[in-house]
C-alpha cells in the first residue's frame, strides 16, 4: 500500500509539473493568460517568432483587412530587422516579448530566463521605442524563475486559446484548426517567423491568415491586440 501511495504521489507530482509547464490554462510558473472575456465578439490574432523577412507579406493582408495584431519578437530577430520592427509598431500592431533567442527555457537557470527576457525587452525598446507589456514562452514552455523575471519586467504572460501549428501545417488545415476554435475571447497563435531563420517560408501562414479574416469578420468577429482584447477601453 505504501509503494502504492508513493508512486501514485510520483504521477500527481509529474503530471502537475506538466501542466504547469506546458498547460496553456496554467499560471503556477507566472502571471499569464490564454483567452480574454467571453462576453464581447472579439478575437486576438498572435504571431510569433518574428520579424522575419517575410513578415512584410502577412502585413500586406493585415493591412487589407484593417486588423490589428500582436507580434511577439525575439530580440536577435529585431536586432537583424531594425527597420522591420519599427514599420510593424507603426502601423499599430502590438509589440510583445518572445525572448532574444528562442530557447526552451526548461531546465535552465532563473538568471539564464531573466537575461533572454531583458535583452529582448531591451531590443525592442531600443529599436521601437516600445516597452512590451507581453510575454510569450518559445514553444510555450515556462520554468522556476519565470514567475520573477516577468515580476521585475513587468510582463504578462500570454498563452493561447487555439494554435494553427502553422510551422507545419498546410493553409487548409491552419485555417480550418482557426474557425473550428474561433470563439468570443480566443487568442490564436500563428508565427510569421520560424525561430531566428533568415527568410523562412511562411507561405502557409499568410494564405490560411487571407482566409481566416473575412470569415470571421463575416460572422461578426472583431480582431483586437491582446490588450485590448484584456482592457477594451485601450
Amino acid at each position: 500500500m505504501l509503494t502504492e501511495a508513493v508512486a501514485g504521489g510520483a504521477l500527481l507530482a509529474a503530471g502537475t509539473l506538466a501542466y504547469a509547464v506546458r498547460g496553456p490554462s496554467s499560471a503556477l510558473l507566472g502571471p499569464s493568460i490564454h483567452r480574454g472575456p467571453r462576453d464581447r465578439p472579439a478575437i486576438a490574432l498572435t504571431f510569433d517568432d518574428g520579424p522575419s523577412e517575410s513578415t512584410p507579406d502577412l502585413l500586406e493582408v493585415l493591412d487589407r483587412y484593417r486588423v490589428p495584431a500582436t507580434f511577439f519578437q525575439c530580440g536577435a530577430n529585431v536586432r537583424r530587422l531594425p527597420r522591420l520592427a519599427r514599420q510593424i509598431a507603426g502601423a499599430g500592431h502590438e509589440i510583445g516579448n518572445h525572448t532574444d533567442s528562442h530557447p526552451m527555457l526548461q531546465f535552465h537557470s532563473p538568471a539564464y530566463i531573466r537575461d533572454e527576457l531583458a535583452r529582448a525587452q531591451q531590443a525592442i525598446e531600443d529599436t521601437t521605442g516600445v516597452v512590451p507589456a507581453l510575454f510569450r514562452a518559445p514553444y510555450g514552455v515556462r520554468w522556476f524563475g519565470l514567475r520573477e523575471a516577468q515580476q521585475e519586467l513587468h510582463l504578462l504572460g500570454v498563452m493561447w486559446t487555439i494554435i494553427g501549428r502553422d510551422w507545419k501545417e498546410p493553409a487548409d488545415c491552419i485555417a480550418g484548426t482557426v474557425l473550428r476554435g474561433a470563439a468570443k475571447g480566443a487568442i490564436v497563435c500563428l508565427h510569421d517567423g520560424r525561430i531566428l531563420q533568415t527568410a523562412p517560408d511562411i507561405r502557409a501562414t499568410v494564405e490560411a491568415v487571407r482566409r481566416i479574416l473575412p470569415i470571421l469578420l463575416e460572422k461578426g468577429y472583431q480582431f483586437q491586440t491582446v490588450s485590448q482584447l484584456l482592457c477594451p477601453t485601450i
